[in-house]
């Protein structure tokens, strides 16, 4: 009996403990949960606007204010649908001190809901590697359009950093025309059918700078280095203009307006597919036509317009309408030849509208920092070898040096010499690694004329700190007048096509007998034009040195500045 009583007093307590336990629980969820709902909100406001940092168009906002149009909308390529998703870490805010803000942040929050179901053209532009969600998920590799990071609707607060300075950009505004996306972002959206030898969508990525270098060893940073291709330069500078701290909507304060046509990406979808010389010219004819109509062009007839056209300006300038005829018109429209036309090579008609601007290279640094720190490396850099040519012959160019310039490295005593042939199966000279090592090694670096005039390598020597030798003026002296010192002989030495061409001149003779003092002035000269001749990541703002994108704006607001002058004068 005792024993039973002792069994029915257990039961009792385990039945209150188990009761209370019930009871504490709910307590603390009422007590939490609305500390929880109201974190939620704000997290959810806060996530229409700034994303790790990132602020981008809110639903109200398209880029720098204006609204978003399907047509016209400059961000990021995503999926479109309604069943995108958004995955935000928390922020760690102490739950606290929000609900004090519970009531206005829900009716927020349910009034940004409502737009967004009633105008699904004004969801925010979110970056391709935050997008998530069934049917609208992109591959973090996918190129895609970066969108400024003063752009969007985040506080009063950030309204007021993004306003351009009235005094300071007296001048210097520019006005950049929204072009229907088929003359830029679906080009970029087509990225897979650009091209049948070249992943196009690699090429593309990063805002244009290409996949990042991987595994650099000793050679190359960790950061700020990209496989980026020397045709890639219309995306790269696009996404650096939506960083320019004098943008304007308002024609009346524009003092140039920017055309952001991918004219080089456009046309290469047809170069080498016999396409005719009409569908070569249709993307520039309508781009013209687009223009025409809009009230800043007549401001100044076009005159104030300028563009970049990622190729050299041969392949814009097709005299005749043959379809066996290479390139394009462009150059020769009469409404482009009003317009300022920024190619990687000029073709020196002197009287034309083509002005030639660095070649992207493989660095695009984000902070003045990085730029210093390799400048201070190739101060410090040992070289192994007097010269190196990194390049192929030119078989079918009789009047070509290539063969020469090759001969005498290979023959070279002593090895002082280093070749790095390009054409070979699993050559080393189409690796930046490779490359980079090679300019980093070598005192001189040889840069005869290729296809054209010009070659990207001799911005990549430039970057690694080796003295380029040029062999034709228009390689180099008559071409970047904007981004390089007015004498050559500072930065660069120059031996004669024809010299070198009937064998009257050994190139390691003459290098050679440069004095060692006048070797070291010129190094110095040439690191010092790092800065002016790489274009900076387009999606990082805290580079405050003149790269090349800040040196070509300053040459097209020069020259247009001199023609509003010449203009007024009549």
């Amino acid at each position: 009996m005792e024993r039973a009583k002792i069994t029915c007093r257990r039961h009792k307590f385990w039945f209150a403990a188990f009761a209370g336990f019930i009871l504490w629980s709910g307590f603390i969820f009422l007590f939490n949960s609305d500390a929880i709902s109201s974190r939620n909100e704000i997290l959810m406001i806060s996530s229409s606007t700034r994303i790790d940092d990132r602020v981008f168009p809110s639903e109200e906002d398209g880029v720098d204010g204006q609204s978003i149009d399907s047509d016209h909308a400059i961000g990021d390529v995503v999926g479109e649908g309604s069943g995108d998703a958004l995955e935000v870490e928390e922020s760690g805010k102490d739950s606290r001190n929000t609900p004090v803000k519970r009531s206005a942040a829900t009716r927020k929050v349910k009034k940004q809901k409502a737009k967004t179901r009633n105008n699904p053209k004004k969801r925010p532009v979110l970056s391709a590697s935050k997008a998530k969600g069934s049917g609208s998920a992109m591959n973090v590799e996918e190129p895609h359009m970066e969108t400024r990071n003063t752009a969007g609707k985040s506080s009063e607060a950030d309204k007021e950093m993004v306003r351009p300075d009235p005094v300071a950009c007296a001048g210097r505004y520019i006005l950049v025309h929204r072009l229907p996306r088929r003359f830029n972002e679906d080009l970029i959206r087509s990225c897979r059918s650009l091209s049948p030898w070249t992943d196009m969508c690699a090429v593309l990525s990063n805002a244009g700078l290409g996949p990042q270098i991987q595994h650099p060893g000793k050679i190359l940073p960790r950061h700020g280095w990209y496989a980026s291709d020397q045709f890639s330069l219309e995306v790269i500078f696009h996404n650096r203009m939506k960083q320019y701290d004098c943008l304007t909507d308002d024609p009346t304060l524009a003092s140039a307006v920017f055309v952001p046509y991918y004219a080089g990406i456009d046309v290469a979808r047809y170069l080498w597919f016999n396409a005719s010389a009409k569908v070569r010219d249709s993307g520039m004819r309508d781009l013209v036509r687009w223009l025409k109509v809009k009230p800043e062009w007549e401001v100044l007839g076009g005159r104030d317009h300028f563009m970049v056209a990622g190729r050299i300006g041969w392949d814009f300038r097709r005299e005749y309408e043959s379809d066996s005829d290479w390139g394009t018109n462009l150059l020769l429209l009469p409404e482009s030849q009003r317009m300022m036309v920024l190619v990687l090579e000029s073709t020196l008609i002197y009287d034309g509208n083509d002005y030639a601007i660095p070649y992207p290279t493989y660095f695009h640094p984000s902070s003045n920092a990085e730029v210093e720190r390799w400048q201070n490396r190739m101060r410090r850099q040992r070289r192994e070898f007097l010269f190196s040519f990194a390049g192929g012959p030119r078989l079918d160019k009789p009047d070509s040096i290539r063969g020469q310039v090759i001969d005498q490295c290979r023959n070279s005593p002593k090895q002082r010499c280093k070749l790095l042939e390009c054409g070979l199966n699993g050559s080393k000279c189409y690796r930046p690694i490779d490359l980079m090592q090679l300019f980093q090694n070598s005192v001189f670096c040889l840069q005869p004329q290729g296809d054209s005039y010009t070659r990207r390598s001799s911005f990549d020597s430039i970057l690694g700190g080796c003295i380029p030798v040029f062999f034709h003026a228009g390689s180099f002296y008559e071409q970047y007048k904007w981004h390089l010192p007015e004498d050559h002989r500072e930065y660069s030495v120059f031996i004669p096509e024809d010299d070198v061409r009937d064998g009257k001149v050994s190139i390691e003779g003459e290098l050679s007998r440069i004095p060692t003092k006048r070797v070291w002035a010129m190094r110095k000269a040439v690191i010092q034009l790092i800065p002016s001749v790489v274009y900076a990541d387009p999606r990082s703002n805290g580079m405050t040195l003149d790269d090349a994108f800040n040196i070509t704006v300053k040459g097209v607001l020069e020259r247009i500045k001199r023609l509003r002058e010449e203009v007024a004068r009549r």
